[in-house]
């Protein structure tokens, strides 16, 4: 039995994989994570299992990418390449994995193809296995990453996203495994990404079968979720046709939306006579004792929604969106809806929109359209600015048919013809001025910043800037447990924490008094290992009041156009306001963009439905509005 660990060249690897009487299994805790905890899983708890996952004999760890990058900076207060670093020094042998988003990288939109390859390049330095998928599968989306990797000397795994419906056919797939193979060659894995648990054993074995059938040397790995509790008999199906790898997680902290257990996979398919490649079992199962009485602390990030869903196959949410989307129902307060979101609007839109790939970004365009519908009772009326976006090709044809005309007109107008002929097609992004972008950062900080730094920063500019002035003001909480970085409810006066970080040092806080100032500001003191700390917070924004301190008002969707009509703009949705492009005193023209919102990790621009002079701006980058909120006031001339 050979394992394959970090360190050795791609073509070893490869032909330890061909060669192997059996299959290997990857650990995917980031799907995981992102399917079940919605990306909340720590670091602390990650570094807790790390022993007893290196000793498993993993293919590969699944620990970085997708949307856990921008979350680890944003919920988790750890920066992600130090988290692979520490976890590195537990794990010196276990290959890590990433999944990457072709030219989205691990954002939400397109990114210049200079800041793709200085990304690829600075975590290649930590990250062995690279899993790369465009939504609309397309090909061209990833060459750049592919090029990067392969220079990097690291395993490339190209992704096709599947899906079911009359297009989705082995033959559709067999042409975009040969697109692939023409621009990387044959010594890659190649992953069928069956992001949403789509589909019957059945059609993955065949599907299997009938890629190996003209590839016969390609290496496979099947990577599916379990949200209709069949992925095991997918995963079997795509072994016994000859997949070499599977994925699979950690059974005490697995869900519904997430991966299966790696035991559940590793034993059924030893009833048909595969054997898991150095899988050791008591490690595996180590693991999950040493994880079980973790669980209890993420119990508030688990989804609204329990229990299988084999209507999945009807709505085709993907794992890694459900959580977030039904997290987003609760707090929208239209949880009641979602049944009619799923089952009635969401499939309808799917088949609309052209049927291609529930996968970030599509899902969330997807999602958060079906949602729109809902709610307002019209449909395709208050389009995103990534719908748009999707209409006009900016993120390339799409595969299989365009959607209708009426669509069109009821998205961009009258003239919507002379918009598709004027804007439509993929953009030339140009390269960024990596220098300047580097200076901006600096002055930002107050300090030089480091390459990972600057790669964090070109990715998600605000966020990275916030998290790092976080860090430099209160350290480095990552070694905090989950007890206490999710503790709800507040601590007690008084009140003394003693926790042991990954190194094994004994740390204890104490809970001082909290006071509040004339100000508003309020001083927290503590005592942490002996020494009194004291922290200042600035008085929190309550969402809805105005900067004269007046409660806004509940609007309707016309009411805000009818506002919006004499220069009042308010926010059409609750959102992060995350860029602001005009000023006090700017004159600005009809369409002119004011500020981008954004909401489940689609960006909307607000545009000016005056001319006028900017009077007053209410938000700035980083504010939370709800419906109705003062955005930005315009003297009308």
């Amino acid at each position: 039995m050979e394992r394959i660990i970090h360190g050795m060249s791609p073509g070893e690897a490869l032909a330890i994989l061909r060669r192997a009487d059996g299959y290997y299994v990857t650990n995917t805790a980031r799907d995981l994570s992102q399917s079940d905890y919605k990306n909340r899983i720590l670091l602390n708890t990650d570094l807790l299992a790390a022993k007893h996952r290196e000793q498993a004999g993993y293919f590969s760890l699944e620990i970085t990418g997708g949307a856990s990058i921008h979350v680890d900076i944003l919920r988790k207060q750890v920066d992600p390449f130090l988290k692979l670093e520490l976890l590195r020094e537990k794990m010196p042998k276990t290959m890590f994995q990433t999944l990457c988003r072709g030219i989205n990288l691990f954002g939400y939109r397109p990114y210049p193809q200079n800041v793709i390859r200085l990304v690829v390049r600075e975590f290649a330095k930590y990250v062995d296995v690279w899993r790369v998928f465009d939504f609309l599968n397309h090909v061209s989306n990833m060459i750049a990453v592919f090029e990067e990797v392969q220079r990097a000397g690291k395993i490339l795994e190209p992704s096709l996203c599947f899906s079911t419906g009359p297009e989705h056919t082995d033959e559709y797939y067999l042409k975009k495994v040969g697109e692939i193979l023409d621009v990387t060659g044959s010594d890659v894995v190649l992953c069928f990404k069956n992001h949403g648990g789509l589909g019957t054993p059945k059609r993955i074995g065949n599907l299997v079968d009938a890629v190996l059938q003209q590839y016969p040397d390609l290496i496979i790995h099947y990577h599916g979720h379990n949200t209709d509790s069949n992925d095991i008999g997918r995963i079997t199906a795509a072994v016994r046709a000859g997949a070499k790898i599977i994925d699979a997680s950690d059974h005490a902290l697995s869900g519904f939306y997430g991966p299966p257990p790696v035991l559940t996979a590793v034993h059924t398919l030893n009833e048909y006579g595969y054997k898991a490649v150095g899988i050791d079992e008591e490690a595996v199962i180590a693991t999950s004792e040493a994880l079980r009485g973790q669980r209890k602390y993420y119990e508030y990030f688990e989804s609204q929604f329990k229990g299988f869903d084999p209507t999945v196959q009807i709505h085709k949410l993907p794992g890694g969106a459900a959580g977030s989307s039904f997290e987003q129902a609760t707090k929208g307060g239209f949880l009641e809806q979602v049944p009619a979101i799923l089952h009635r609007e969401l499939p309808k839109v799917q088949r609309e929109l052209g049927n291609f790939w529930s996968v970030t970004p599509g899902s969330q365009i997807l999602w958060t359209t079906a949602i729109s519908h809902v709610q307002s009772g019209e449909r395709y009326a208050n389009p995103s600015g990534d719908l748009k976006n999707l209409l006009l090709g900016k993120y390339g044809p799409f595969p299989f048919y365009q959607p209708p005309d009426w669509i069109y007109e009821k998205v961009f107008g009258d003239q919507w013809r002379e918009i598709l002929r004027e804007e439509g097609g993929m953009d030339q992004i140009a390269d960024m001025d990596i220098e300047q972008e580097y200076r901006t950062l600096a002055d930002k900080l107050g300090y030089e910043p480091t390459q990972q730094q600057l790669v964090s920063y070109l990715q998600h500019p605000n966020d990275t800037v916030a998290f790092f002035k976080f860090e430099e003001k209160f350290g480095k909480v990552y070694v905090l447990p989950p007890g206490v970085f999710f503790r709800r409810g507040g601590f007690k006066l008084g009140e003394i924490i003693n926790f042991r970080d990954h190194y094994g040092k004994e740390h204890v806080v104490e809970i001082g008094p909290m006071q509040r100032d004339e100000t508003g500001k309020t001083h927290v003191y503590l005592n942490v290992d002996h020494h009194e700390r004291r922290y200042e917070f600035e008085p929190e924004e309550e969402s809805g009041v105005q900067a004269c301190g007046v409660k806004a008002v509940k609007l309707n969707k016309q009411e805000i156009n009818k506002l919006a009509k004499i220069g009042d703009i308010r926010a059409p949705f609750g959102a992060n306001v995350c860029e602001v492009e005009i000023k006090i005193g700017d004159q600005v023209k009809v369409d002119d963009r004011l500020l981008i919102l954004e909401a489940m990790k689609m960006q909307t621009p607000i545009n000016s439905q005056v001319a006028g002079k900017v009077e007053s701006i209410a938000v700035k980058v980083g504010s939370a509005v709800k419906p109705g909120d003062e955005l930005v006031k315009i003297i009308v001339t």
